[in-house]
């Protein structure tokens, strides 16, 4: 099979397409004829050597998430699936290739509405963005959230979801074109962080209470100030480190705020806490898909042989939404 293979340490530049060995399926593990695929950060990284993949996961073949047609299935995979079924899903590396081996249970039915492009776009994001909301940060109907780089896949992912779930959101970015399209997906407040502090801003628009919650995919750079803008007894979840990693903190403001910092990635959990927020993403959210509330957000679609370009958009921070790679 064809597949993107890390040839060395780099980034977009070291990134080719190369024939590989197919997997083989064995157990409770299906195998996927791979349509498309989301391309992620956390792709690049990797082949930097700054994001290792999990033990047992390729470490040459990068790639989180796919959408793709069942191909085959383990003697002990007893689940509905079935060859032919149009399923995605997200896995621990290798889902930039022709064909990915995975559990049954980490596949889920893609809704009707969706083409393969469409599709790739969703797991990572959707997956990462819903479990931060729902699982870590526990956000209630009405709660307001704060939802940083909302441009990008997981911030916009998350804006439609806070919206869908009746709750008021505001989001940051560093250009005011990005800020605009947030709003057609349900983000109430922009905030451009280029010409604005959004600690100010949100006291301001919050009457000096904050907000109960908030998603970060920046890191170092935003904490002391998600401190400032966090309400009492809120919940501060970080889900990226775009803006560094070490950062210094005032705990007196985070216990007089009684506040709680979460930290969470999901590609690093054990298998079967990946498969419990798979089966509430497919429960909760794929229906959202299905009706329209919540919908991808493509910014580009490239064919594989053209990866290192995809590669270099993405870490442009030029787009809007997913980059997605065509495997076809």
């Amino acid at each position: 099979m064809r597949a993107v293979v890390i040839a060395r340490a780099g980034g977009p530049e070291a990134l080719e397409v190369r024939d590989v060995p197919r997997p083989e399926v064995r157990g409770d593990r299906i195998l996927v004829r791979v349509r498309a695929s989301g391309l992620n950060r956390a792709d690049t990284m990797q082949s930097r050597g700054l994001y290792p993949p999990p033990p047992g996961e390729p470490t040459e073949i990068p790639g989180l998430e796919f959408a793709g047609e069942v191909e085959a299935k383990g003697p002990d995979a007893i689940g509905p699936l079935k060859p032919g079924d149009r399923v995605f899903g997200i896995v621990g590396g290798g889902g930039l290739a022709e064909y990915v081996c995975l559990p049954e249970r980490m596949a889920v039915p893609i809704p009707a509405g969706l083409d393969w492009a469409d599709a790739a776009a969703v797991p990572e994001v959707f997956l990462t963005a819903f479990d931060a909301l729902d699982q870590q940060a526990g956000l209630c109907s009405g709660e307001a959230v704060l939802i940083h780089a909302v441009g990008g896949g997981v911030g916009s992912a998350a804006v439609q979801l806070a919206h869908a779930m009746g709750c008021p959101t505001f989001g940051t970015a560093r250009t005011a074109s990005k800020l605009e399209r947030a709003k057609e997906y349900g983000l109430d407040v922009g905030i451009d962080t280029s010409s604005k502090d959004f600690a100010e801003v949100i006291r301001d628009r919050t009457g000096g209470q904050g907000v109960p919650v908030i998603i970060d995919h920046i890191g170092a750079a935003y904490l002391g100030k998600n401190l400032d803008a966090l309400a009492r007894r809120g919940r501060l979840v970080v889900v990226g480190l775009l803006g560094g990693r070490k950062a210094e903190v005032d705990l007196l403001a985070l216990l007089n705020k009684r506040a709680r910092i979460v930290g969470t990635t999901l590609r690093a959990r054990p298998i079967e806490e990946k498969i419990a927020a798979t089966r509430r993403f497919a429960d909760r959210v794929v229906p959202w898909l299905d009706r329209g509330l919540v919908r991808p957000i493509v910014d580009a679609v490239f064919p594989v042989d053209r990866i290192r370009e995809a590669a270099d958009r993405m870490e442009s921070n030029q787009g809007f939404g997913k980059i997605v790679i065509t495997m076809d």
